[in-house]
């Protein structure tokens, strides 16, 4: 069984997802970061960041018990685990699924947060980071476009690489930039979003 420390934003979702494709069973428990709940001593024990996600199973590697944090390091340990093509088998395969991963979670998330903070949520307006933050997004969605033109997933097959972008593009893309000027996201989003796993990802939660 794995404990998936959750919370609504683009990583949570992440996660949520990896772990509904995955198929393995899970236990959703909820880190209400608007209470501070990942400042817990407990919760610290598992994300010394203090961020969400987190996972333990308690059936890891070897029967270990194990934790772990961080989007990208949990993507790809689900995938692994699951062996159902989320991760693929193939090496050469697994390199093109981690450049995207990679992509994914340090590069496009983390620049879509920064447009979410600047543009929707920070009390301070300040139009030279919304300008910037906005044509990095869109840029981001040229470089995301060109990629789908020519491929149905980002590596051949639905894996945890096309996870690690869906939730910015489903956030910010569909409701701030909007998708017309890239055709080949929205097909690929609206494919994704098609999926019962990523539907029971997306849906209610016990607060």
């Amino acid at each position: 069984m794995i404990d998936l420390y959750f919370w609504t934003t683009d990583n949570g979702y992440k996660a949520r997802t990896a772990m509904e494709e995955s198929g393995l069973p899970y236990r959703l428990k909820i880190i209400n970061i608007r209470n501070r709940d990942q400042f817990s001593p407990e919760f610290l024990k598992i994300s010394p960041g203090h961020k969400i996600p987190a996972i333990i199973d308690h059936d890891g590697p070897g029967g270990h018990r194990i934790s772990l944090c961080e989007s990208g390091a949990i993507l790809k340990y689900l995938g692994e685990k699951a062996g159902n093509g989320l991760y693929p088998a193939d090496p050469l395969s697994r390199l093109k699924c981690d450049q995207w991963l990679f992509y994914g979670s340090a590069t496009f998330t983390t620049l879509a947060q920064q447009f979410g903070h600047w543009v929707k949520r920070s009390p301070d307006v300040v139009p030279l980071a919304q300008k910037h933050y906005t044509e990095v997004l869109k840029d981001m969605l040229v470089t995301l476009n060109t990629h789908l033109a020519d491929h149905e997933y980002f590596t051949g097959t639905f894996s945890v690489a096309d996870v690690s972008m869906y939730a910015d593009v489903h956030v910010h893309g569909v409701n701030d930039i909007g998708l017309d000027a890239y055709p080949h996201v929205r097909r690929w989003h609206d494919d994704i979003e098609k999926r019962p796993a990523v539907q029971r990802a997306w849906g209610p939660h016990e607060s």
